[in-house]
């Protein structure tokens, strides 16, 4: 599976990068994207959009670059997480280099969780289902 081509700030940077993402997409398309996990249905019809319009995933590359980087910030704000820099091993096995730790310290991957759904597109790919199956996530509803 290839990678973002270390395009990916590290993980002081990924709150900013998702937040400027976020402003962006919703600014130009009006689309509900307010941190919330109900919001992470809309990035579900968002990607499935883009599967059925038939895109390339070179061509998109970016775009589920950033709705990784919102449904990684969605696990920061509503599930107790910290973005984390993904050692060698982590890195290898999740493509990746950035993840986020939840409490219970496991680690998780939102921007292959993404991917995911954009090459597979099944509903057990759903970022909102993702999100609600966690281990790990603290109980707090606070942004």
């Amino acid at each position: 599976m290839d990678t973002w081509d270390g395009r990916l700030p590290r993980a002081a940077g990924m709150r900013p990068y998702a937040v400027r993402f976020t402003a962006r997409l919703t600014a130009r398309h009006r689309i509900p994207l307010d941190w919330s996990v109900a919001s992470l249905r809309v990035v579900d019809r968002l990607i499935d959009g883009l599967r059925k319009g038939g895109a390339d995933a070179d061509a998109v590359r970016d775009t589920l670059a950033g709705l990784g980087a919102y449904v990684g910030e969605v696990l920061v704000r509503r599930a107790g997480g910290v973005w984390v820099d993904l050692d060698a091993d982590q890195r290898a096995w999740f493509a990746q280099p950035v993840g986020v730790r939840l409490p219970d310290g496991r680690v998780w991957n939102p921007l292959g969780k993404v991917r995911n759904r954009f090459e597979t597109g099944g509903p057990e790919e759903s970022l909102q289902t993702f999100y609600l199956t966690l281990h790990g996530r603290a109980r707090r509803t606070a942004a």
